[in-house]
């Protein structure tokens, strides 16, 4: 199979697609919005791309693709909505591809990136009926160990960092506990939500001025009846031509 990819560069001339072999190791993590690694010309470190569409051959003789980053990809309708935007707005298609990744994904070099964030689940891994039976025979003796399984049970497992504080045990308990097969320790990756803090206050339509107003009409009309034309904003620094607009020529 061929991936075809879309370099990582803001080169105009290499706004384009780049045929690249699938090898047979990769055959089941390449898909379309992969983000994979590409030997290209004589550079001696791979270069980043995202794969935008697979075929089955090429007219060309290609390279294999080097390396898959299995942990992210783009949705194929993004890499539509991307190749739209290109041409919508006269810029590469890879400029666009970067405004969907997360921050902190964009640099190319993998280890300056930031990392899914993981924590420790902890799990019963016995049914209850045969840890409340050992708990009565004395084969679990330890009080800091009953408190661990009993909150695991009433709780139906938790963060590590929750029995820190809640059931009062360390590390080194629920270690041991894991060791006799009592429970076990699943790490899982939580979604960072950079805006879960913060304050977004609900804007307000902005009045504009009997020249704004002018310049809205004038630009609004053209859109309607498909024009696409092209408007120059004039206006002291400061009078608001991004947030809304003025007179229009």
């Amino acid at each position: 199979m061929i991936a075809e990819v879309i370099l990582n560069s803001n080169a105009k001339q290499l706004n384009r697609v780049f045929d690249y072999l699938i090898p047979e190791k990769f055959a089941s993590n390449v898909k379309i919005g992969s983000r994979v690694f590409v030997p290209f010309g004589n550079r001696k470190t791979l270069d980043e791309g995202f794969v935008v569409n697979i075929k089955d051959t090429s007219k060309y003789q290609v390279k294999e693709i080097a390396e898959v980053d299995e942990t992210e990809y783009i949705k194929t309708e993004n890499i539509e909505l991307a190749k739209w935007m290109s041409k919508r707005y006269f810029c590469n298609i890879s400029d666009c591809i970067k405004l969907m990744l997360p921050p902190g994904t964009t640099t190319k070099i993998i280890e300056n990136r930031v990392k899914e964030k993981s924590v420790s689940f902890v799990y019963l891994k016995k049914e209850t009926e045969e840890i409340e039976e050992d708990i009565q025979n004395k084969k679990i003796k330890s009080e800091k160990q009953i408190r661990l399984l009993r909150f695991l049970m009433e709780n139906d497992g938790a963060l590590f960092s929750d029995l820190e504080i809640f059931a009062d045990v360390s590390r080194a308990v629920v270690n041991t506990m894991e060791k006799h097969g009592y429970v076990e320790i699943i790490e899982k990756q939580v979604e960072r939500n950079p805006f879960i803090h913060k304050t977004i206050e609900k804007s307000k339509n902005l009045d504009l001025t009997k020249e704004q107003k002018n310049a809205f009409e004038i630009i609004y009309n053209a859109i309607e009846d498909h024009l696409y034309s092209e408007f120059l904003l004039f206006g002291v620094t400061g009078s608001r031509k991004n947030g809304s607009l003025y007179t229009a020529y």
